[in-house]
């Protein structure tokens, strides 16, 4: 999920560049949800690891 949102943030990016406005920040969203989505798994992963008995 981290690699999708970083393929957005680029798509965004080089959006930018030309100038596509509508492209950028559909595309920039789209990377903060997958982001903040893969940071809140990773949290949970984090609390609920494994545990070794």
């Amino acid at each position: 999920m981290l690699t999708w949102s970083a393929i957005f943030l680029v798509i965004a990016l080089i959006a930018g560049v030309f100038g596509f406005f509508g492209i950028v920040a559909a595309a920039a969203s789209i990377a903060k949800v997958l982001f903040f989505i893969f940071l809140v798994l990773f949290i949970i992963s984090l609390v609920t690891g494994r545990r070794v008995s």
